[in-house]
Formats: C-alpha cells, sequence, structure tokens
C-alpha cells in the first residue's frame, strides 16, 4: 500500500494561523510520508511530518496519569499500518467537512495545543507547583498526544473503529466543541496554571 498525500490532499491552501508553532507543523508536500528515523536531533520532530507524527503516537499513546496506554493489537507499530489509518481518518474527515482535511487537522492542533502548564519546584524542602509557559514543540506533542488519547478511549473496547474515533476527535478539537478529550485535557491544563501563579 502507498501512501502519496501530494495526488490525495493539496497542501497549498493550508494555513498555520498560529504564529509560534509555524517551524514546528511540518505539512510540507511528500511523496512518501516517512523520515525513516532521519530527524533524532534535539528539534527533529520539527522536520518530522505531521502525519508521520501521528502515525507514530498511533503505536504508543504515551501515558495518561500514571498508566501507560496499552498498545492494542490494531496498532502494534507496524508503520503501514497506522499510517492506512491516518489516510483514513483524513478520508473520513473530508466525507463529513467538505473541506481539506488537512487544514481541519492543523486547526485542531491548534486549538488543542497548550499555552501554560505547571511544573514542580522544591525550595526549601517543600515540593509547590508553578505555572510556567509551553514551549511550541512541546504544544504540538501535547497536543498530538490528547487527540490520539481520547479517540483510543473513545473506540477502545467498543463498537467504533479507530480511524473514525480519531476523525471525530479532530473535527471536535477543530470545532472548539468541549466534548473534546484534548481541548478538555488543554482547559485543566491552562485552569491549573492559573491557579499556580
Amino acid at each position: 500500500m502507498s501512501f502519496n498525500t501530494l495526488d490525495l490532499y493539496s497542501v497549498e491552501n493550508v494555513v498555520v494561523n498560529d504564529q509560534a508553532l509555524k517551524p514546528y507543523v511540518n505539512i510540507e508536500p511528500r511523496l512518501l510520508v516517512k523520515s525513516h528515523g532521519r530527524h533524532v536531533t534535539k528539534f527533529g520532530a520539527a522536520k518530522t511530518h505531521l502525519l508521520e507524527r501521528i502515525a507514530n503516537r498511533l503505536a504508543v499513546p504515551g501515558h495518561v496519569g500514571k498508566k501507560h496506554k496499552i498498545i492494542t493489537s490494531w496498532s502494534s507499530g507496524k508503520y503501514n499500518k497506522n499510517m492506512g489509518m491516518v489516510i483514513e481518518t483524513l478520508r473520513i474527515i473530508q466525507e463529513k467537512k467538505k473541506e481539506n482535511p488537512l487544514q481541519i487537522l492543523v486547526k485542531a492542533i491548534e486549538n488543542a495545543s497548550p499555552r501554560d502548564e505547571t511544573t514542580t519546584i522544591e525550595y526549601g524542602g517543600a515540593r509547590y507547583p508553578q505555572a510556567v509557559d509551553v514551549s511550541p514543540l512541546r504544544r504540538v506533542n501535547l497536543a498530538i498526544r490528547w487527540i490520539v488519547q481520547g479517540a483510543y478511549q473513545k473506540s477502545f473496547g467498543k463498537k467504533i473503529k479507530m480511524a473514525e474515533s480519531l476523525a471525530n476527535e479532530i473535527i471536535k478539537a477543530a470545532d472548539g466543541n468541549m466534548e473534546s478529550y484534548a481541548l478538555s485535557k488543554k482547559n485543566d491544563a491552562e485552569k491549573q496554571a492559573d491557579a499556580a501563579r
């Protein structure tokens, strides 16, 4: 199975409105959306294509609370399988919204990326939370993680397929719908940061 985003969806008119995120959201046209691990450097994720980052995140969704999410049989770290799921997700988004799905994905990431979060500072033996600004690269990483985790929770052990669940999560995040898991997580992070100022 070959995935050619150049033939499927045009990236010409896709706009990243958030100026801080612009250098970190890579949506340049590619024949094959796969870096083969070339960008394993300090800010290498910024050079990795957005669709590839989502496919990689599908393989290992990361921590929710203190627990590591289960890697399910339909997302076993096989790149072709995961990228097929991402392409299917884009097709569902295009059917539902009748717009360029890449633009909707970029909008969802802009909406779901938190601006503030808390870190723990130890001072004189006591620990307390301190609000900090989030770097643009981490903002994109968190948005992708929360979108995938939200989709996982809606489809794990249920009849809805992962591609459809992911498409629904992206559409909700792009529309600013607070039913979106990613937007609720962003809201929680920003509220905690406000309280820790």
